[in-house]
């Protein structure tokens, strides 16, 4: 199992904490496996084995467990006064009304909670108010390249990252030896299982072929402004009827399947969000890998692609940034800190490079900014305040 550092620092943080840990991402990207880690962790530290209850809600041995009065009555039976009882509860949402035995469970004495859920459907309605308050969530992806490719020794870095644009990064693909056939049968297996399970049953769609048209149209646009209204004509054009509101409808649900992630653009002069078409960013490279024909010449927005999710990982909130006429590819920020950063294939030619720089040199203010590029010549330049960077070893460093 790959050690995943960075969550398990975060559990470690709440444990014993009276909140319910919330453990949300898109499926396959190691929940459970992060369970075990964890669990693993707390024996260690003393915890006897029958103070820790853990429920898969995808395993058919435990279907009777979907009827919520009876998940709450089964974890209740290992209740003993005095004695701390840690609860895991995976795949939650399969579980009609949880939030109703989750909330009775929270209210015992000597109770900590954790679920996983990959929908974040799960975290609207019902779960927001009954528990406002009292949750809080932790949003995993799939492996960093850092994490990656501690578990290729046998590759170099160059290698290992070409492979991790190619076949993504979900943690069960690095135990496939490299093998293109294996890695493409199981993301397919994944792919088909969100968009069967987490969107299409859960919004009622009968009509897969219209969802897969809309999947493939966001995964070759990663990068590029979205607009609902031209998806909607392009469906109608080819003789399908539906409206703007159902497409929007339809893209909110992939999203909150965590296959896709909406990126809002943000003015940097003016400091507030704007309203113009936003972006959207996928969950995994290989995940667009199967559903695209590649292009030769998109290794630009691939990187992109991955840079946005490494800063998800490292900061609160991260945005398209807009300053004058120029877009600058992300604003992240952390509250007390912020940094824009532009990302590009290679600034060799003097002309991209320019290009690069400028939306950047518009910015007056003194917060960091960075260029991530592939070159290896140019590395660490400095170009009056811009730090360039080598993006594979931007990935590599534990803290920028």
């Amino acid at each position: 199992m790959i050690y995943r550092e960075k969550y398990l620092n975060e559990l470690q943080n709440w444990r014993d904490k009276q909140v319910i840990k919330v453990i949300t991402g898109i499926r396959r990207c190691g929940k459970s496996t992060m369970f075990s880690l964890f669990i693993d962790e707390l024996i260690k530290d003393g915890i006897s084995p029958d103070q820790i209850v853990r429920i898969n809600l995808e395993d058919i041995g435990n279907e009777e467990l979907l009827d919520y009065r009876k998940l709450y009555s089964y974890v209740k039976e290992h209740f003993h006064p005095g004695r701390k009882l840690y609860v895991f509860l995976d795949e939650i949402q399969n579980c009609p009304e949880f939030e109703r035995a989750v909330d009775s469970l929270f209210i015992q004495p000597d109770t900590d909670i954790y679920i996983t859920g990959s929908n974040a459907f799960m975290l609207s309605g019902e779960l927001a108010t009954l528990l406002s308050g009292r949750y809080v969530t932790i949003d995993m992806q799939p492996l960093s390249f850092a994490e990656f490719y501690s578990a290729q020794e046998e590759l170099d870095k160059e290698q290992a990252f070409r492979e991790y644009i190619r076949f993504g990064s979900f943690p069960y693909i690095t135990s496939l030896n490299h093998n293109e056939a294996a890695v493409r049968i199981y993301l397919e297996g994944i792919y088909n299982s969100i968009l069967v399970k987490d969107v299409a049953r859960r919004e009622s769609i009968t009509d897969l072929t219209v969802l897969e048209n809309i999947v493939r149209t966001l995964a070759s646009n990663i990068g590029s402004p979205v607009s609902t209204k031209k998806i909607t004509d392009t469906l109608i054009s080819s003789g399908r009827k539906i409206s703007v509101n159902t497409v929007e409808r339809y893209i909110r649900a992939l999203v909150d399947s965590y296959i896709f992630y909406r990126v809002d653009r943000y003015d940097v002069k003016g400091r507030q969000y704007l309203k113009t078409l936003g972006k959207y960013y996928i969950a995994d490279t290989g995940l667009r890998t199967i559903l695209t024909a590649e292009k030769a010449n998109d290794l630009g927005h691939l990187l992109e692609n991955i840079v946005y999710l490494e800063l998800k990982r490292r900061y609160l909130r991260v945005n398209v940034g807009k300053v004058s006429e120029y877009e600058v590819d992300f604003v992240a920020d952390n509250g007390n800190e912020t940094a824009y950063y532009q990302v590009s294939a290679s600034v060799m030619d003097e002309k991209t490079k320019e290009r690069e720089l400028r939306a950047l040199q518009k910015i007056k203010d003194n917060h960091p900014k960075i260029l991530l590029t592939l070159d290896v010549i140019g590395a660490d330049a400095n170009y009056d305040g811009i730090r360039q960077y080598n993006l594979i070893e931007w990935l590599l460093e534990k803290n920028n």
